[in-house]
């Protein structure tokens, strides 16, 4: 997952979500923001993210995930002419982390969040050679572990535009490199199932620093071999109004049920992003209700 934090060229308004063109409202949306937000710590803003954003890679010779049932693994060493195209349509989202420097060097008060998880198989070789490369990418751009409370403000005052989250043991090694960030994940297919997940997890209250509230959907075999001409994409597509209208009810800040990063799958295709962002406008009503109060 990849949470890349634009902003839009124009105001925040209601009408986002039939906004159809995402580069035109979510390119520059930080720097645009109200500046009675740019000392906010990036925890207590809402951020739209992308899930599975570097599985773009994705081919139809990509090896089999080793958590992987035996059967699968079976049925796919048997017919992979038959596996692989399906696990190809369920499994690929979309972008690369040289596009994404080549982006932040022409947008220099927009700041992202990479994500890395799921290392199968790596070994502490590949790791090492990762990392070194990831550090080659972005230099200066990525941020220090120790300077915890980021606001955009401080952010721009450093140069610095990349926090990477690194989820495994050779993070702890490394200044610039963030541990691994919260994800909640419903595993679930339909959209009502999700958000009674999501909202299970925000009773039990926000945890410490980033975290993500997952939209995204997940098919089980059954449901994928039953529903050959259906996808990820037509699975997502038809549940977003769902998914919309429960993102345009959540609230970013400190508060112990609001929330920080919101990714689905598919952002390019869906409104997510100018959505997630006119939540932060939720942040400035509280704080004209706060100075009316006098406090």
């Amino acid at each position: 997952m990849w949470g890349r934090f634009s902003s839009p060229t124009r105001s925040m308004s209601s009408d986002v979500e039939e906004t159809p063109d995402m580069d035109y409202w979510c390119e520059d949306w930080m720097s645009n923001l109200p500046k009675e937000l740019l000392d906010v710590p990036l925890t207590h803003l809402a951020i739209p993210g992308s899930h599975d954003a570097m599985s773009y890679c994705l081919d139809i010779s990509s090896p089999l995930v080793r958590s992987e049932s035996d059967l699968f693994k079976v049925l796919d060493g048997l017919c992979c002419c038959l596996t692989r195209p399906t696990v190809f349509k369920w499994a690929t989202t979309q972008d690369t982390l040289w596009s994404v420097a080549s982006w932040l060097e022409s947008h220099p008060k927009e700041v992202v969040i990479l994500a890395c998880r799921h290392f199968e198989g790596l070994s502490n070789a590949l790791h090492h050679f990762f990392i070194c490369n990831i550090k080659k990418i972005f230099g200066t751009k990525l941020c220090l572990r120790q300077e915890a409370d980021w606001s955009l403000r401080r952010l721009w005052a450093s140069g610095r535009q990349v926090l990477l989250s690194y989820d495994a043991d050779v993070a702890s090694r490394h200044a610039d490199l963030l541990p691994g960030i919260p994800y909640w994940w419903a595993n679930e297919r339909t959209a009502c199932s999700a958000i009674n997940f999501l909202e299970w997890n925000k009773q039990l209250g926000r945890p410490q620093g980033f975290f993500v509230a997952g939209l995204n959907l997940t098919a089980y075999r059954n449901y994928i071999i039953t529903n050959p001409k259906e996808s990820l994409r037509t699975m997502t597509l038809a549940q977003w109004k769902s998914l919309s209208e429960w993102v345009k009810q959540q609230t970013p800040g400190s508060d112990p049920h609001s929330l920080n990063i919101i990714a689905g799958d598919f952002v390019g295709l869906l409104p997510l992003c100018p959505l997630v962002v006119e939540l932060n406008r939720k942040l400035l009503t509280d704080k004209k209700q706060h100075t009316e109060n006098g406090c």
